[in-house]
C-alpha cells in the first residue's frame, strides 16, 4: 500500500491537465468580464464603422 501511495505521489501526468483547466477557466472569466465591461463601447465602435461604410458606399455611387 505504501508503495502505491509513493507511486501516486510522484505521478505528475495529471498536473499539466489541471493547470491548463485552471488557466482556461481564468481566461473565460477575463474574456466575459472584458466583454461585459466594454459592451457599450464595442457596440458604438461597430455602429460607427457600419455608418462609415454605408456613407462611403453611398457617396461613391455615380448619380
Amino acid at each position: 500500500m505504501r508503495r502505491l501511495l509513493n507511486i501516486l505521489k510522484d505521478d505528475e501526468r495529471g498536473v499539466s491537465a489541471l493547470e491548463y483547466a485552471i488557466l482556461a477557466g481564468i481566461l473565460v472569466v477575463v474574456i466575459v468580464t472584458g466583454v461585459t465591461n466594454f459592451k457599450g463601447d464595442i457596440e458604438t465602435l461597430f455602429e460607427n464603422a457600419g455608418t462609415a461604410i454605408t456613407n462611403a458606399a453611398t457617396e461613391s455611387t455615380p448619380d
